[in-house]
């Protein structure tokens, strides 16, 4: 994995300290603010910061005025803090353009596997560019899915359901779950417009289609 830089913004030294640990081990450069003017005077300097891990609740400018300003140029990937849980500071931040929402007190592992997750699905991490399943052949790179040798064309989103079942081949994946992933939070309606979503990507697949087993009252499964 390439070193990426990831901002790290609380109030609290310790807070800081413990989150640097765990992302330094992974192997990730962290630059650390303590309040939000130092954040988004250390983004600006910075320029080449993969990931903003952000608390809400700082002095001189808080959480949320970070990220207004911060989305004003960038869409960077953003991973709120904060000691609160309710509904519609979570609402909040996703309409201000949060990527994830995690609850203090947290799980390091946790959070850093969230990191991971989040750098996978905007492509900064280092991945294969070129994955196979079974008679699939997927590039990323190139956004082209070939069946059996011959190219198929497939919706944004359609290619994005299809990378993530392939990336989780074998688990058992809830609607919620894929709606998370996939749709990254933009998407507050029915969960039924996955399964509009996959029986389209089944039809285009062919006989491919197969691998993607429905498991009833829970979700899907790519296994081939």
């Amino acid at each position: 994995m390439n070193s990426l830089k990831i901002l790290v913004v609380d109030d609290e030294s310790r807070m800081r300290k413990l989150v640097n640990d765990f992302l330094s081990k992974k192997g990730y450069e962290v630059i650390e603010a303590a309040d939000g003017e130092e954040a988004v005077e250390r983004f600006y300097m910075e320029k080449d910061i993969a990931l903003i891990i952000l608390d809400i609740m700082m002095p001189k400018m808080d959480g949320w005025q970070v990220c207004r300003e911060i989305r004003k140029e960038s869409r960077v990937p953003i991973v709120m803090l904060t000691a609160k849980s309710e509904e519609h500071d979570e609402l909040l931040g996703f309409e201000l353009g949060v990527d994830e929402y995690i609850s203090k007190p947290f799980s390091p592992k946790i959070l850093v596997a969230r990191v991971d997750a989040l750098l996978r699905r905007t492509n900064r991490l280092d991945t294969a560019e070129v994955v196979e399943a079974g008679n699939i052949l997927i590039d990323k790179a190139a956004h082209q899915v070939k069946v059996n040798g011959e190219n198929i064309d497939l919706s944004f989103k359609e290619f994005e359901l299809l990378v993530y079942f392939v990336e989780n081949k074998g688990i058992a994946l809830s609607r919620e779950k894929i709606l998370n992933n996939v749709w990254n939070y933009d998407y507050f309606g029915d969960a039924r417009t996955i399964d509009t979503h996959v029986k389209k990507l089944r039809s285009k697949l062919g006989n491919c289609g197969e691998y993607i087993k429905t498991i009833w009252g829970m979700g899907y499964k790519f296994e081939i």
